[in-house]
């Protein structure tokens, strides 16, 4: 009979180390491929979302101030 050779599969730590190494390396060469914005594009992208911001919140205020003011007028009429 043939003797069956078995691999001698290699030790946890040896193989976990080495995908780390893997994921780094990758990492690495993916954040080459990244289009890092300028700072006028950081600033100006910045400035949008807060005007944004600042319209919502003004539109849910208003939505609330009426909301107020018709629910006060219900409880006046019928109280």
């Amino acid at each position: 009979m043939a003797e069956v050779k078995k691999e001698k599969k290699e030790n946890w730590f040896k193989r976990t180390w080495g995908k780390v190494r893997k994921y780094f390396r990758e990492l690495r060469s993916e954040l080459k491929k990244v289009v890092w914005p300028t700072p006028r594009q950081v600033l100006k992208n910045t400035g949008i979302v807060a005007a944004c911001v600042v319209a919502v919140g003004v539109f849910i205020w208003l939505f609330d101030f009426v909301a107020q003011i018709g629910i006060d007028a219900l409880i006046g009429l019928f109280h």
